[in-house]
């Protein structure tokens, strides 16, 4: 029996394979679980699912066998399927830390992997406004939340914005957030930042470092924070585990505004 498209004839929805409509039923699961919609982890059973997409029962384990491969659930005997990956969420416009955003969620650690002194790439250097020659300091950290690996990223600094917090020592660097850094530490306030982000293959290297599946994807985001007086002073090259963070917005036509680009530093 053909499934039909949901919220259309079935006329409309014969054209459909099944792996059409298991990845469409997939798509409205996905986002309950990375809402923590379901009660005690655990998902609806296979009847009930059915029932609710208007499908057949190899559609719904299609579609949950999608969930599974991404690492969002699994299968348990004597309890059904049960949620297993959990996605942070992250709002899209708030110059904020990632510990600052995530703290609620859990403890953020970073594993400091270089800080130092370096002479930054042209590229990187134009970005920041250095002259020819000119010093920059580096920072990579890896970002864990709750033991899992969620994010590496790697900081270009101004000199005077990155040498005082590179005096303020490695722990520094472990326990706070470079944005708190800067301003608490450093006592430079920070003004407005500039992120694209864009969804990515990561490789190899990079999915070793985040415990990722070889092959997996990574938002890669590219942030320049300013200071409060306009000039640049902090250029990031962010890759978050597409598999545990999501970005939300809220957004309003009338105003063309966008509450919220991601900010985990």
């Amino acid at each position: 029996m053909r499934d039909p498209k949901p919220g259309a004839g079935a006329a409309a929805g014969e054209s459909l394979t099944r792996a059409d409509r298991a990845r469409r039923v997939a798509n409205v699961l996905r986002g309950q679980v990375l809402r923590g919609a379901f009660p005690g982890g655990v998902l609806p059973d296979e009847r009930a699912l059915i029932a609710e997409f208007g499908t057949s029962r190899n559609t719904v384990r299609e579609a949950l066998g999608l969930l599974r491969d991404e690492g969002l659930v699994a299968r348990r005997r004597g309890v059904g399927t049960v949620v297993v990956g959990r996605a942070y969420q992250h709002p899209l416009g708030e110059l904020s830390g990632l510990a600052e955003v995530l703290q609620r969620h859990g403890a953020v650690a970073n594993e400091v992997r270089e800080a130092r002194t370096v002479r930054p790439p042209d590229s990187v250097a134009r970005r920041l406004g250095l002259a020819d020659g000119a010093p920059a300091v580096y920072v990579e950290r890896l970002r864990r939340v709750d033991g899992t690996p969620l994010s590496l990223d790697c900081t270009y600094l101004l000199a005077e914005v990155g040498e005082p917090l590179l005096a303020l020592g490695r722990e520094a660097l472990e326990k706070q957030d470079v944005f708190e850094l800067i301003e608490t530490g450093v006592g430079m306030p920070l003004g407005r930042a500039e992120v694209s982000v864009q969804a990515v293959v990561a490789d190899p290297a990079t999915c070793a470092v985040l415990a990722m599946p070889e092959g997996g994807a990574v938002l890669a985001v590219e942030r320049l924070t300013r200071l409060a007086d306009g000039r640049p002073a902090d250029l990031e090259f962010i890759h978050l585990r597409g598999d545990r963070l999501t970005l939300h917005a809220t957004l309003d036509r009338a105003r063309g505004a966008v509450d919220g680009l991601p900010h985990p530093s």
